[in-house]
């Protein structure tokens, strides 16, 4: 769920991530960094610019997918558009400041693009992934095991994996390099970062967000368990605003909720159907090892596109066209 959102969204230098991809050349952009799954661009031309109103970046969502901090060398065909897509959705349910400027070929994105690309305000993020959760699972759960908490935040004794929180709780982390684990951290670690009105403003959002989209997503028999965002500053307005994507499988744990059964871990609209076939004997690998993972067989792709496919009709209600 902890997808790395890449610096390209920040106004400080870019860098090259730690793996290699094909890169599309865009007429009026050029490209400056790729991430696991997103590739992004600046204005070459300084038109785009003045036509958006100010500093912006062109955010390109790949097919390529991310497991156990490798990048696969198999794609999902679609995964971009779906995740573009359905970020987009949500920006419209939210009401969130966020950083999408335009969307469509008729606005100013490159018609080679067009369907899995935003032009985005360049914002500065700031260096903490925002994670809401309404559920206990994943390494919430481990925290808790040990513990008793999660991110400094007592809960009660006798949860199990999928017990379903009496309050949604806002549990940070820290973003860590690409290639690298993001660290969880309290919300006192945030006060010290980024001081008492950020910090404050940051959970009020995140829990807003989580809040509102819980609703929404269980009015259409899909339980969003917990959920990452990303915020930074719009240097122009001085607003805290929502960036990356949101509220999509590779940013949140979605449950079918005609399935749901606390005390195991649940089926999930997401790459969790890769990650199971890359640990289990099938593949061949071992997690351990410095060999990243083998090619996905076409039955694990095609299965996994259908779950992001149908993550995206079950919340949208509408049809998905690839």
């Amino acid at each position: 769920m902890t997808e790395q959102i890449e610096p390209g969204f920040e106004t400080a230098g870019f860098e090259t991530a730690g793996f290699q991809t094909d890169v599309q050349q865009l007429p009026g952009w050029t490209h400056v960094y790729s991430g696991k799954v997103r590739d992004l661009y600046v204005p070459s031309d300084e038109s785009i610019t003045a036509e958006m109103g100010q500093d912006c970046v062109l955010v390109v969502a790949s097919d390529r997918i991310s497991a156990y901090d490798y990048v696969l060398s198999s794609e999902i065909p679609d995964k971009g558009r779906i995740l573009t897509q359905l970020s987009l959705w949500w920006f419209d349910q939210l009401d969130v400041e966020h950083h999408v400027l335009a969307s469509t070929a008729a606005k100013g994105v490159p018609a080679e693009v067009e369907g899995r690309a935003m032009i985005c305000k360049r914002l500065e993020m700031f260096p903490v992934e925002c994670i809401a959760r309404g559920y206990l699972t994943g390494s919430g759960l481990e925290e808790y095991r040990e513990t008793g908490e999660v991110c400094g935040i007592p809960l009660p004794a006798g949860l199990v994996d999928g017990s379903r929180l009496e309050h949604a709780i806002f549990t940070p982390s820290a973003k860590a390099e690409v290639g690298e684990h993001d660290e969880n951290i309290t919300y006192d670690h945030v006060v010290a970062m980024l001081g008492d009105d950020i910090a404050a403003r940051l959970k009020e959002l995140t829990l807003k967000i989580y809040t509102r989209a819980e609703e929404i997503a269980r009015e259409r028999g899909i339980i969003l368990a917990d959920t990452k965002v990303e915020f930074g500053l719009d240097t122009v307005t001085g607003i805290i605003t929502l960036g990356d994507e949101v509220l999509t499988p590779d940013s949140s744990r979605f449950w079918d909720a005609a399935s749901y059964q606390p005390g195991k871990a649940q089926p999930s609209y997401d790459k969790q159907y890769v990650r199971d076939w890359l640990t289990s004997p099938d593949s061949g690998w071992d997690r351990a090892s410095d060999t990243p993972p083998p090619a996905l067989p076409a039955e694990v792709v095609r299965r996994t596109r259908e779950r992001y496919i149908e993550a995206f009709e079950k919340l949208t209600g509408r049809t998905f066209e690839g």
